[in-house]
């Protein structure tokens, strides 16, 4: 993933109501609405944090063929997928150090 459709990603998990959205995404979409009531928050507060998510590739919008003013969103999974591979090399990398650590540590112990 490219760095900076990663910091995009990482930016936009940064607050906390945005984690919630993925969290309740992650659960079926939703409408804009029924995202604000779950999270007890202003509609235009609401607004804000799907822009940011939409941004960041991390949600897409639809809308219903029986109203073309109601706004569905869902998870994108790729977003996600790229940061799970961005952590597990991260993962490797810290471990593999932590071993080098610790086999320096027990050899001159």
């Amino acid at each position: 993933m490219p760095s900076a459709a990663l910091d995009l990603t990482l930016a936009a998990l940064a607050d906390p109501y945005r984690r919630r959205v993925v969290d309740l995404l992650a659960e079926r979409p939703r409408a804009a609405g029924e995202l604000a009531r779950d999270l007890d928050i202003s509609p235009p507060a609401m607004s804000r944090h799907l822009r940011t998510l939409r941004a960041s590739g991390l949600v897409e919008e639809s809308h219903p063929e029986f109203d073309a003013r109601v706004r569905i969103y869902a998870l994108r999974p790729e977003p996600m997928v790229h940061l799970l591979r961005w952590l597990e090399e991260s993962e490797r990398l810290w471990s593999a150090q932590l071993l080098a650590f610790k086999a320096h540590v027990e050899r001159d112990a």
